[in-house]
């Protein structure tokens, strides 16, 4: 199939083609790699996105990729913690496919313990660590220490009862990376986008656009975000509501000429991420009430006064962007991944919400698994019939 950047010809008439072995249904992260994992296995692919690829909360500043606390371990926290550790490997071959940079950094993590009944609590982390943060050929380490090791960078003042330092955390561009993602995309033979249309109506084995037109598909990904809940529940019996909703996030970026392999400083909710070009990220807020979810307000300047509080060196740093945007939380907040229960060839893929960028490459393969012979198991808590089952009880 030919590539294509735009939903219409120079007719104005759609050109999506007539069928896709998967339409992928948004473009976020997870509908990026969703697309580029069935590329790469030599299905016809078709990615739809209503607006611009990462025009949502992918398209945001933070990009953090922060993983479970290591205690009282589980199959989510294995999960999550395979996925952080391939994700170095899968920004590496994406990277030397494009020539493109993610802006990924394994650079760590600084949480201060500004109170003396934290410690004991990091210091029983700190031996979890050893044994769930091992693998064959890497330990990573969550140190408790007594002082900040970058004081210009997180004020020793905020860690009265010490510093935990670990050593797993990491940092990427979201913009670099769904950047990269697009690019190879397109240049795929058997891959189309879609820009600039959105669904109109999904059904169980096609859908048609709002401009009329019609793409059927062999599966259908739906990846759209906080739109995706909405999506899923055009499909046959009503569903039970909610299976989620939207979350407003505000995240500001700062101009700072700093070392970009700084550790995240991470402390109630706040995290602040150092990325290449002389950039730092600030975010993010959580709202579940909101009346704009595109404006910033007193809410992101609050995030930024505490900041600077807790980093001397952005005192006088120039805010350069604010941004806002809405994220998908799935009802029982995990993500959520699997088959529609009235349609089989559509399978859900959203959710995220804090946590899509780190696990988002690995969740693209177990929905692919669904419809192939790859990896299909996901954790329980992450399975859409988990949050159906969660829906129906809090009706």
């Amino acid at each position: 199939m030919a590539i294509a950047d735009s939903a219409l010809s120079s007719s104005g008439q759609s050109n999506i083609p007539p069928s896709a072995d998967l339409l992928v249904i948004g473009s976020g992260i997870m509908g990026l790699w969703a697309a580029i994992k069935a590329a790469r296995a030599g299905l016809s692919v078709t990615l739809l996105e209503e607006a611009r690829v990462a025009s949502g909360a992918s398209g945001g500043l933070l990009g953090a990729l922060m993983p479970h606390m290591p205690d009282r371990w589980s199959d989510k926290k294995q999960f999550q913690f395979d996925a952080l550790l391939s994700l170095e490997d899968e920004v590496r071959l994406l990277e030397d496919e494009t020539g493109l940079s993610c802006g990924y950094r394994r650079s760590g993590r600084l949480i201060p313990l500004p109170k003396p009944h934290l410690r004991p609590i990091a210091e029983r982390h700190s031996k979890d660590a050893q044994t769930a943060w091992a693998t064959s050929d890497r330990a990573f380490a969550w140190n408790v220490l007594e002082t900040s090791p970058q004081p210009d960078w997180l004020t020793p003042d905020i860690g009265a009862s010490g510093v935990v330092h670990d050593t797993f955390a990491a940092r990427v561009s979201p913009r670099g990376l769904t950047g990269a993602l697009r690019a190879f995309l397109i240049r795929q033979p058997n891959a189309r986008l879609i820009e600039g249309e959105g669904v109109a109506a999904l059904r169980t084995d096609h859908v048609r656009l709002t401009n009329g037109e019609r793409i059927a598909f062999g599966h259908a990904i739906v990846a759209a975000g906080h739109r995706s809940f909405d999506l899923l529940g055009q499909i046959g019996p009503p569903l039970p509501k909610p299976l989620g909703s939207a979350v407003k996030g505000q995240a500001a970026l700062l101009k700072a000429d700093l070392d970009p392999s700084l550790p995240v400083i991470f402390l109630n909710g706040l995290y602040i991420v150092a990325h290449e070009g002389g950039h730092v990220a600030i975010g993010s807020t959580s709202e579940d009430v909101f009346e704009d979810p595109f404006a910033t307000d007193h809410r992101l300047d609050d995030l930024i006064v505490r900041a600077r509080e807790l980093s001397p060196v952005l005192a006088d740093a120039t805010v350069v962007e604010r941004w806002a945007g809405l994220r998908p939380k799935a009802i029982d907040r995990d993500p959520m991944v699997g088959p529609h229960p009235d349609a089989p060839r559509v399978i859900a893929l959203t959710g995220g919400f804090k946590v899509s960028f780190g696990l988002a490459h690995s969740l693209a393969e177990c929905a692919l698994g669904l419809m192939t012979d790859g990896p299909r198991t996901v954790p329980d808590s992450f399975r859409l019939d988990h949050h159906l089952q969660v829906a129906l009880r809090q009706q």
